[in-house]
């Protein structure tokens, strides 16, 4: 298919740049690649080649949304270079994994997370009608604790196991993995902000504290990627050996359900002690949640309980909060046409979330008791599943034509009909119809009351006598 590795490198290449640059297109760095996007692909690819490849600083920051955390913003050339990893080496483990990790893989994620959970309650459980308990745990630091030496010993000895899958350079893709892994992302990184926005940030968070050899970076899409590969084996140490059907993850938060409580309370000790031997991980003390069905569990942003799911506290408090910030808007000046199209896109944001939940009462209630009245001048709520600007109707200009001297045009009274309906109507007109149908009916009605000859009253039919 390819004329040498070279042609191949720049075909992925060009194909990992499309996939970066979505949804960042308008961002600096990616302008400034996008200027001479060719030039610099051929150039990367000559580097990747020729082992000249190097990484560039990040640009370090913080998030408060939806929680704290630290992030490293690659750059867009490194970026480039991540997705090309994983355009290599995802569809290989995606055969490995189970099919509930549902972290960053296609045709998974929160919404299919919170369907699986809900399943679970209710197959565990037998539609509700036995007990059952469920069993949350999280993992303490979870980025900034994973080796990366056995990471990448776990990736090296995979790629060679399932080597018959491989269909590229596994050479050049592991030398590339290794320098992704072993980067380290402080050195001449960029920090955007204050230094007092890393004060109320646990030590166990920041890249900044984490012990040597260990640690990926928040924020690349490799790093999501190792993430799922680093708790492969633990997925399936769960499902094979403690036997536990009911199991879920998404990240580094996992849920086990099953119908014997003293049976869950012995797997902690358990799970505990092989993430310590094994991955060098820490259970989180304080998120250790154990509680029967009926109580729910908390989890991916949702609160799911038999028979319905809520969304969580959370994320309820985030819509209240962007309503009342564009209400505020509203009291200062006018919206204009940008600041319109931002309350429109941040309200659609969420009512496209909440409506795989139920939460038509919170919806109904933040759209018409919290929400400035001004709004709804401008927009309108459509089903309470999304609102769109309201549209002036178009005014009828009156035809000034003269009418032609037979009159107006008949009006098309089949518009709107079916086909069936259509045919039917021919018909009838054909046979019966207000056109025709008038002159049948008179000349039945002559044959059955023809007047005698010689008389003016009509002819009676003649009875048989059967005597």
């Amino acid at each position: 298919m390819y004329a040498n590795e070279r042609q191949r490198i720049v075909t992925e290449l060009f194909l990992a740049y499309f996939d970066a640059r979505r949804n960042k297109r308008n961002t600096i760095n990616a302008l400034a690649f996008e200027k001479n996007f060719e030039h610099n692909i051929f150039e990367l690819a000559d580097e990747i080649l020729e082992n000249r490849y190097e990484i560039r600083p990040s640009i370090c920051f913080i998030v408060n949304k939806p929680v704290k955390r630290e992030i490293f913003a690659a750059d867009f050339r490194d970026r480039v270079v991540h997705h090309f990893i994983y355009n290599y080496i995802s569809p290989i483990f995606e055969r490995l994994f189970i099919n509930d990790a549902y972290s960053c893989r296609t045709g998974k994620g929160v919404h299919y997370g919170v369907k699986r959970v809900e399943h679970f309650f209710r197959s565990c459980s037998r539609n509700y009608t036995r007990d059952a308990w469920v069993l949350k745990l999280d993992i303490q630091g979870y980025f900034m604790s994973i080796c990366k030496s056995m990471l990448f010993r776990q990736i090296d000895d995979t790629l060679h196991q399932v080597e018959r899958w491989v269909d590229f350079d596994l050479q050049l893709t592991l030398r590339l993995i290794h320098q992704t892994i072993f980067n380290d992302p402080r050195e001449g990184c960029i920090i955007k902000g204050r230094r007092s926005d890393w004060n109320s940030l646990p030590t166990s968070k920041s890249l900044f504290h984490a012990h040597p050899d260990c640690g990926l970076p928040i924020g690349n899409l490799t790093s999501q990627l190792f993430a799922n590969i680093y708790l492969n084996e633990f997925d399936h140490f769960v499902k094979r050996d403690l036997a536990i059907r009911y199991y879920g993850r998404y990240v580094d938060d996992f849920v086990l359900v099953h119908h014997d409580k003293c049976y869950l309370l012995s797997l902690i000790p358990r799970i505990r002690h092989y993430l310590a031997e094994n991955l060098f991980l820490t259970l989180h003390p304080n998120k250790v949640y154990l509680q029967h069905l009926s109580k729910g569990v908390k989890y991916l942003g949702t609160v799911i309980r038999p028979h319905r799911t809520y969304m969580a506290s959370r994320t309820t408090g985030n819509f209240y909060a962007a309503i009342q910030t564009y209400n505020a808007v509203v009291e200062d000046h006018k919206p204009d046409k940008t600041e319109q199209d931002c309350f429109r896109a941040s309200i659609n944001s969420y009512l496209g979330i909440m409506r795989h939940y139920k939460t038509y009462r919170i919806v109904k209630t933040f759209l018409l008791r919290h929400a400035s009245a001004w709004w709804w001048n401008m927009f309108r709520i459509e089903r309470y599943r999304k609102i769109a600007p309201r549209t002036r109707p178009a005014k009828r200009r009156k035809d000034r034509r003269k009418p032609a001297s037979c009159g107006p045009a008949p009006k098309d009274s089949s518009k709107g009909q079916s086909e069936r309906q259509k045919r039917i109507r021919r018909w009838y007109c054909h046979t019966t119809g207000p056109a025709r149908g008038g002159r049948l009916r008179r000349a039945h009605q002559r044959r059955r009351l023809a007047p005698c000859a010689g008389r003016g009253r009509p002819r009676r039919e003649k009875r048989l006598d059967l005597h």
